[in-house]
């Protein structure tokens, strides 16, 4: 393996693959998704967020853990109960609010 250049004739392969590769849409965009960023995009988190549509069976389950939580925090008082509760309802009623405005057309 040499290090120098390489040979004219693979030199000028190797620069129509590249060119065949810039053009390629699909490639271009998986490749950008494949990208860590240090700082995550909050314009895109939003998106994100905005566009979430919970199933019912998705909102049933968080609804019942969320009640099981509440029911075995208030019965124990036991602050690991206390701290899944309060951890899993914010997603819970954001999930039901999600929810009823796809349901009502909103």
């Amino acid at each position: 393996m040499s290090i120098g250049r390489l040979p004219e004739n693979e030199q000028r392969i190797l620069d129509e693959m590249e060119r065949a590769l810039r053009r390629d849409r699909r490639l271009d965009r998986r490749l950008r998704t494949l990208r860590l960023s240090r700082r995550p995009d909050p314009a895109r988190l939003l998106t994100r967020l905005g566009s979430y549509r919970p199933r019912v069976w998705t909102v049933a389950v968080l609804l019942a853990v969320s009640v099981g939580l509440m029911v075995a925090g208030i019965v124990t008082s036991e602050p690991g109960v206390i701290w899944a509760f309060a951890v899993i309802w914010p997603p819970t009623l954001f999930a039901v609010f999600r929810l009823m405005c796809r349901w009502c057309g909103g």
